[in-house]
C-alpha cells in the first residue's frame, strides 16, 4: 500500500513538474501578463532625458520588491540594484530609461499621448521610439527571474536604470557619479537594444565595433552681404558654404581608407532671409560618424582644414575665416569584446536553436553603453546584444516588394513587446548565469 502511495507521488510529481521544466522561461512566461502591464504603462508615459523619474521610480520598487539593494538618484534619476550572491564576478546589466521627443502616430491602444519640454525648452510630443520601454521592462524581468533562483547562480549583479542615453551623457554622468567608486566594478556589462531589422525573438550577438562614435560639428561661414544684383560687392557666405558642403564628402571618399566606415552628414544649412539680399553668414550643422580613434581624427580636423582652405580659396581675410565648433565627445564607438560575444554566441545557440542566433552588421548609430566598461577600466568585458522586434513576415514581404519599414526613431515603431522582452529578458539571464556559475 505504502509503495503504490509512494509510486502515485512521484508519478503526479512528474506530471506537475515535467522533465521538460525550465525555471528561467517559464517564470518569464508566467511574469508576462504582468510584464505586459507594466510595458504599456512605460510607454504611455515616456520621459525625455533628464526627466526620468516616474520610470526610475518604477525600475527602483520592482528591484526591492525582487530583493535587491536599491539606490535612487544617481546623476538624478539613476537606479543602482544590487544583489549579492556569494563569492564570484560582478556583472552589471543596465536599462537605458529615455524617450524621444517624437509624436506617436502608432495607432496603438496604449499609443502615448504625452507632451513636454526638452532640457533646451523645446515643446513636442513624447515617445519611446527606440524601446527604451522594452529594455526597462526586461531589465525588471530579469531581475525577478535572477532573484528567484539564487541557487543557480554566485557572485554579485548590479543591475542599472540609466537616465539620458539619448542625449549621448547619461552612462558618463552616472561614473561621475560614483558608479564605479560606490559599487564594486563590473568584470562583466550587459545591455540589450530592441532591433527593427531582425526577426522579433531573434538575438542577435556582434564582436568587435557594433555602434560608432558620434560628434556633432557646428560650422559658422562669414561673409559680406549685400544687395543680391550687386553680388561682386560682397563675399557670398552661402556660395562658400556650399562649397565647404561638397569638399567634406572627399573626407570619406578620398581621404579615408574604405576598409574603416565613416559618414560625413551636413544635416543642416541656414542662411539668409530674402530672395535678394547675400547675408553676412551661413551656419552648418554636421553629424559625424566613426568607429577608430585615427578615423575620427582624420574627419575631424579635415572639416578645419577644409572649411579654412575653401574661406581662403574664396578671398576672406583672416578675421573672416570660418569658425568650427565641435561638441561635447558624443556617443563613442562601442566595442563589443571579442571573446564575450563569442562565449555568448555558444550559450545563446545552444539554448534558442542557431536559427535565432544572428551575427548582425555593424551600425553607425550610436550609443553610451560603451563608457561603462570605459569607465571600468582594463579586464572588463562588455557587449550589448540586439533583440528582434519585427515580424518575421513584415520583413520577408517588404524585402520581396522592396519597401523601407520604420525602423528606431520613427513615429510609427512598434516592436512585438512581448517577443523583445520575453527573448531579451531570457538571454540577458542565461547570459549572467553563464558568467556567475555556482561552483
Amino acid at each position: 500500500m505504502i509503495k503504490r502511495f509512494l509510486t502515485a507521488v512521484a508519478l503526479s510529481a512528474l506530471l506537475v513538474t515535467p522533465a521538460w521544466a525550465d525555471p528561467v522561461r517559464d517564470r518569464i512566461a508566467a511574469d508576462l501578463p504582468n510584464l505586459m502591464a507594466i510595458y504599456r504603462d512605460l510607454h504611455q508615459n515616456p520621459e525625455l532625458s533628464g526627466q526620468e523619474f516616474r520610470s526610475s521610480k518604477i525600475m527602483a520598487n520592482e528591484a526591492r520588491k525582487a530583493g535587491f539593494e536599491v539606490t535612487e538618484g544617481v546623476f538624478k534619476t539613476g537606479v543602482v540594484a544590487v544583489l549579492k550572491n556569494g563569492p564570484g564576478p560582478v556583472v552589471m546589466i543596465r536599462a537605458d530609461m529615455d524617450a524621444l521627443p517624437v509624436e506617436e502616430q502608432t495607432g496603438l491602444p496604449y499609443a502615448s499621448k504625452a507632451r513636454g519640454k526638452s532640457q533646451a525648452g523645446t515643446e513636442s510630443g513624447i515617445m519611446h521610439a527606440c524601446g527604451h520601454d522594452t529594455h526597462m521592462t526586461a531589465w525588471i524581468a530579469t531581475a525577478r527571474v535572477m532573484a528567484a533562483n539564487r541557487d543557480k547562480w554566485s557572485g554579485t549583479l548590479i543591475m542599472i536604470g540609466q537616465p539620458a542615453e539619448e542625449a549621448i551623457g547619461g552612462a558618463r554622468g552616472m561614473v561621475r557619479d560614483g558608479l564605479m567608486t560606490r559599487w564594486p566594478k563590473p568584470d562583466f556589462v550587459l545591455a540589450i537594444h530592441d532591433s527593427a531589422d531582425l526577426p522579433s525573438g531573434a538575438i542577435g550577438v556582434k564582436g568587435g565595433f557594433v555602434l560608432a562614435n558620434a560628434d556633432s560639428v557646428d560650422i559658422t561661414v562669414k561673409g559680406v552681404g549685400g544687395h543680391g544684383a550687386y553680388p561682386h560687392n560682397t563675399k557670398d557666405p552661402i556660395v562658400l558654404a556650399s562649397a565647404i558642403v561638397m569638399r567634406l564628402q572627399t573626407l570619406a571618399s578620398r581621404e579615408n581608407n574604405p576598409l574603416d566606415p565613416v559618414v560625413v552628414t551636413v544635416g543642416s544649412f541656414h542662411a539668409g532671409s530674402k530672395h535678394n539680399i547675400i547675408p553676412d553668414e551661413a551656419r552648418l550643422q554636421l553629424t559625424v560618424r566613426s568607429y577608430t580613434d585615427s578615423s575620427r581624427k582624420l574627419l575631424l580636423d579635415g572639416i578645419k582644414r577644409i572649411a579654412k582652405a575653401e574661406a581662403e580659396a574664396s578671398g576672406l581675410p583672416a578675421d573672416k575665416l570660418p569658425v568650427v565648433k565641435i561638441g561635447e565627445p558624443g556617443g563613442r564607438a562601442t566595442w563589443n569584446t571579442p571573446e564575450l560575444a563569442e562565449r555568448m554566441r555558444k550559450v545563446f545557440t545552444a539554448r534558442f536553436g542557431a536559427a535565432r542566433v544572428i551575427d548582425p552588421p555593424p551600425l553607425m548609430a550610436s550609443e553610451d553603453f560603451g563608457e561603462l566598461a570605459r569607465a571600468a577600466g582594463p579586464g572588463t568585458q562588455s557587449l550589448i546584444l540586439w533583440v528582434g522586434g519585427r515580424p518575421k513576415e513584415q520583413i520577408d514581404a517588404a524585402a520581396r516588394e522592396g519597401k523601407q519599414l520604420p525602423g528606431l526613431h520613427s513615429p510609427f515603431w512598434a516592436p512585438e513587446a512581448d517577443k523583445v522582452i520575453s527573448a531579451g529578458a531570457e538571454a540577458l539571464v542565461v547570459a549572467a548565469m553563464d558568467l556567475m556559475p555556482r561552483k
